[in-house]
């Protein structure tokens, strides 16, 4: 089982360039970073978990930009969002960003999608909340016209391309794409409809999900075995893991406290004990 990680990098925190050298040189399979462009201050959305929002939410660094520090100081790592809010980007802005880290990176690059939370910061970059979900659809499949070995035309609900030379290409076509997000037919039938996989955050449940997941990949004619389900911002434990390994999950994903250097690497001390 690969174990990666995640954390909210921010600029209080540990910085990417000594976090990937310390994961690479552990042995640690991967780093997926969260992204939020902003909090509006007023806002009327809940903290999903309850209780108050995070410090660590406000001051996220760019993910892509950060990744790309960690590329280039590292090999083997792979790279990821955990997750990218797709709806809330330039599709075609955000498709040459992909295709350049993967392409940089050698093709470690996994695009993590979401839907978002916070209503307030996405109707800031005008997404209109209740159509979000078809929205990001839209999206990735005008981002896989541009990934496309030849000039190729998107025309959707959301938005149209015109055939466009567009380079780099990512190094396999596209990138792993995994999506996040709650148990349910919709999220499962857009897992079905476009990506490879899903990240479940926390990780729970899975005896129950799983099997209804399957039937709707299969139901897509998706070949079963494709399916990836990885396990995210996992508080681990040996019986934990150990019942993932039982499901034939292959990657997992633990979560790092969004600490100063100290904090971080004493945890990823103690995470050794998993690698």
């Amino acid at each position: 089982m690969r174990i990666a990680t995640t954390i909210f990098l921010t600029d209080e925190t540990i910085r990417p360039v000594r976090l990937a050298r310390e994961l690479e040189q552990r042995g640690f399979a991967g780093l997926y970073l969260p992204e939020h462009t902003h909090i509006p201050a007023e806002r009327s959305t809940p903290f999903p978990p309850g209780g108050e929002l995070p410090r660590e939410y406000g001051r996220t660094l760019d993910p892509f930009v950060a990744l790309g520090q960690a590329a280039a100081v590292t090999e083997r790592l792979a790279l990821g969002t955990g997750i990218t809010l797709v709806a809330q980007h330039d599709p075609i802005d955000l498709a040459k960003q992909i295709a350049t880290l993967d392409h940089l990176s050698g093709g470690r690059f996994t695009l993590g999608i979401g839907f978002g939370w916070n209503k307030e910061e996405a109707a800031d970059h005008g997404v209109e909340w209740t159509s979000r979900r078809e929205l990001t659809q839209d999206r990735v499949a005008l981002m896989q016209a541009l990934w496309a070995d030849e000039p190729t035309a998107h025309k959707g609900e959301f938005g149209s391309l015109r055939p466009s030379h567009a380079y780099p290409k990512p190094v396999r076509g596209k990138p792993r794409i995994l999506v996040g997000g709650a148990a349910g037919p919709k999220l499962f039938a857009q897992i079905a409809a476009y990506a490879d996989g899903w990240l479940p955050v926390g990780g729970g449940g899975l005896t129950e999900t799983l099997p209804v997941l399957r039937t709707a990949w299969e139901a897509a004619g998706r070949e079963p075995d494709a399916l990836q389900i990885v396990p995210y911002a996992v508080q681990p434990s040996p019986g934990k893991l150990a019942y993932y390994a039982e499901l034939g999950i292959e990657e997992v994903v633990l979560t790092l406290p969004p600490a100063g250097e100290g904090e971080v690497l004493r945890a990823l001390d103690e995470y050794a004990r998993y690698l």
